[in-house]
């Protein structure tokens, strides 16, 4: 059975011509968008993905606008609305020593250098200069900023993840 692993969410169209505005869910927009590269569309309803070619990506605002190949009018996407952009695992590149996928952190367990168990990795935010993990514990949510200063160990075999939090972060 194939794993596929989401890059995108398409939130709305972008004008008459056939372009989508998507969320991505990936750091590698500009590679996962690139012109020629195939997507697949999941979406409620759909058995089968609906394979898609990038034909244009460019940014607009918060988002990324794609348009794909044969798609050239608003009413050919109109249905492309709240689906979502898939690649499959053998589309996955290979990753440079300390650099994860968002799926190798979601559902890690983060533990203090002092053995507190603070909850899972539930979300990743990409804000800014770093990305920030948001762990669920007992009730608690806590922002965790993956930075050198912060995250000590990962070990995505065994999901654990340890962080040495600097003043303020856990209060």
């Amino acid at each position: 059975m194939e794993k596929w692993f989401n890059v995108g969410k398409i939130v709305n169209t972008h004008g008459i011509k056939g372009e989508v505005r998507v969320i991505s869910k990936t750091d590698f927009a500009d590679e996962r968008y690139k012109k020629g590269n195939t997507l697949f569309l999941f979406k409620q309803g759909i058995l089968e993905p609906i394979e898609l070619i990038v034909k244009t990506h460019r940014n607009h605002k918060n988002f990324d606008l794609l348009s794909f190949e044969g798609y050239d009018d608003i009413n050919q996407i109109e249905t492309f609305k709240e689906g979502m952009l898939k690649v499959p695992e053998n589309q996955l590149g290979e990753l440079d020593e300390d650099e994860y996928y968002f799926h190798e952190i979601i559902d890690c367990t983060v533990i203090t250098d002092e053995g507190e168990e603070l909850g899972k990795v539930k979300e990743i935010l990409t804000p800014g200069a770093n990305d920030v993990w948001v762990v669920k514990g007992k009730g608690k949510e806590h922002l965790i900023p993956y930075i050198e200063d912060v995250v000590k160990e990962i070990d995505v075999n065994e999901k654990r993840i340890i962080i040495s939090p600097i003043e303020g972060l856990l209060s």
